[in-house]
């Protein structure tokens, strides 16, 4: 047993254990419950309510998060597991009158209709992105040396953000927009894999 799993177990009582989370580029030292999300930490314990709790299975991505810059699905991860982990919500991508790239695309492409999914949908696509700057493959990636930002690619990568108002040609739109690889071909089947 390692040293800091010790500490970690010196620091549980049975209301909790104490642990430090770095949020949004804040600290934080807060007891938490060991049952509970990082969903629940963010929006219970410290009013960060932008991500969302759509369905609570990890199956609608609304309340996707970035945990040292990946993307995870905050429902079905435990804050416990994430002792001095960076993790991002929607509230640390931008800020009013400095909008993150993606949220300003979001608002020029109206990618999004009641917004319910918007949240998980953009830090989907931070992360997104991310990965495929690293030259990260998917299922569909045609030259796994080179992973692009196609329709294709970022039609199968944003699959686990399910959107039920269906605006995934403007959210596609909008991901290229920031990508800085202008219109796609109206003709392109735009979320075919997540609408079937």
């Amino acid at each position: 047993m390692g040293n800091s799993w010790r500490l970690f177990i010196q620091s549980c009582s049975q209301r909790g254990c104490r642990m430090h989370f770095t949020i949004n580029g804040q600290s934080h030292d807060i007891e938490v419950d060991v049952r509970t999300s990082l969903l629940d930490l963010c929006r219970e314990h410290l009013g960060l309510t932008g991500s969302k709790k759509g369905c609570d299975h990890g199956q609608c991505g609304a309340c996707t998060m970035l945990v040292n810059g990946r993307r995870v699905n905050s429902c079905l991860t435990l804050a416990v597991m994430h002792q001095d982990d960076e993790i991002t919500t929607i509230e640390g991508l931008g800020q009013p009158g400095n909008l993150h790239p993606l949220q300003d695309a979001f608002v020029r492409h109206d990618g999004f209709q009641c917004g319910y999914c918007t949240p998980g949908q953009i830090c989907s696509a931070v992360g997104m992105m991310d990965e495929v700057k690293k030259g990260w493959p998917s299922h569909v990636t045609g030259d796994l040396g080179a992973a692009e930002l196609t329709v294709e690619e970022i039609s199968e990568r944003m699959s686990g953000n399910l959107c039920r108002c269906a605006a995934y040609p403007n959210i596609v739109d909008a991901i290229r927009d920031a990508a800085g690889l202008g219109d796609r071909n109206p003709n392109e089947d735009v979320g075919k894999e997540v609408a079937a």
